[in-house]
């Protein structure tokens, strides 16, 4: 049986973190020659490594997908190399703000998710568009929390930062679809095996968050009552990537268990 990205090259920003990881793993075991991109050599050097390890194609880059110069660079150098650029997914780590009154919040607090999140997008999804265009074929892919869509309150910059990517997919969707581009979105929300002290400090402040605790307040609200987790993040990626969501675009998929309705 044919694989889902059987010949296809997948670009993945962040692809040293957590989900951005299990989703190279998953576009590598269907076939597709994976570079990987992020900030931290040793991280992705050990999903690399993985890769190979099952027999798959992976290629590091250490550079910061808010380097618009870089960026475009390792995009042709890819294309140089390969062939064609058919997948770009951006999973960077934006500074995301939360658990802090909106009227007690700083302003760079609350810009950060915002501007990181939407520059970057637009950076890579550009760089990648430009030549998916000239092949007439690709898929450009982003992921958020779905927070746009909900009246969560304490959520701080993840909403406005959420709705601001999403808007700009959905405008380059219109644009790009005419050259064959497709641009999808997903949304997951609390991904359990991602869930570490660290990162729940980082972004909601104080380090006595026990991810079992939110794991289960997530569960305990989702329609499935399960929170969701890397591999089915990456599994739907893989199949949204894919030529047999040929008629997918300009939409956002729920992975989220249900958490957000919709």
């Amino acid at each position: 049986m044919t694989r889902l990205l059987e010949n296809k090259n997948a670009i993945v920003y962040g692809a040293g973190g957590a989900i951005g990881g299990g989703v190279a793993r998953a576009f590598a075991k269907e076939g597709a020659r994976v570079f990987l991109v992020g900030r931290t050599r040793q991280a992705l050097e050990a999903v690399a490594a993985g890769i190979k390890a099952d027999g798959g194609a992976a290629e590091v880059a250490v550079l910061d997908a808010l380097d618009e110069r870089a960026v475009e660079e390792h995009v042709r150098a890819a294309v140089s190399k390969a062939g064609s650029v058919d997948v770009s997914f951006n999973l960077i780590t934006r500074g995301d703000v939360q658990q802090i009154p909106l009227v007690e919040m700083t302003t760079a607090d609350l810009m950060r998710a915002v501007t990181n999140g939407l520059t970057s997008n637009f950076i890579t999804a550009r760089a990648a568009a430009r030549h998916m265009i000239k092949q007439g074929s690709g898929v450009i892919l982003h992921l958020n929390s779905g927070s746009a869509q909900a009246t969560s309150p304490m959520m701080g910059s993840t909403g406005p930062a959420d709705a601001a990517t999403e808007t700009f997919m959905r405008y380059l969707a219109t644009e790009v679809g005419q050259y064959g581009v497709r641009v999808v979105g997903l949304y997951t929300a609390g991904v359990a095996d991602t869930l570490t002290r660290e990162k729940l400090a980082a972004v909601g402040g104080g380090g006595g968050i026990d991810p079992a605790d939110v794991e289960r307040a997530i569960a305990g609200m989702s329609m499935l009552r399960r929170a969701p987790r890397v591999a089915q993040v990456a599994d739907a990626a893989a199949f949204l990537a894919s030529d047999r969501a040929a008629g997918i675009t300009g939409t956002i998929v729920n992975v989220t268990c249900g958490l957000l309705p919709g």
